[in-house]
């Protein structure tokens, strides 16, 4: 998946839910208390620098910052 934020290009993992309610993309960021989310294995891409490149292996994003969701590969919207 991707998310970007005003400063960032974050590429990386979101789990969701196996099954059941909130189990598809578009369901689970809508939801209107989750206020942070957690992207394993992320690449960060500083949108004003492009070549400014971090690998991390976890990263927590406030919700209220995101500005784009953009699922990638197999992922269900």
């Amino acid at each position: 998946m991707v998310v970007e934020t005003d400063r960032w290009r974050i590429e990386g993992n979101l789990t969701l839910p196996a099954e059941g309610f909130r189990s598809r993309l578009s369901d689970f960021v809508n939801q209107r208390d989750r206020e942070f989310f957690s992207i394993r294995d992320a690449t960060l891409i500083a949108l004003d620098h492009p070549n400014d490149v971090k690998q991390v292996p976890f990263v927590m994003v406030a919700s209220r910052h995101i500005r784009l969701i953009l699922p990638i590969g197999g992922e269900e919207a």
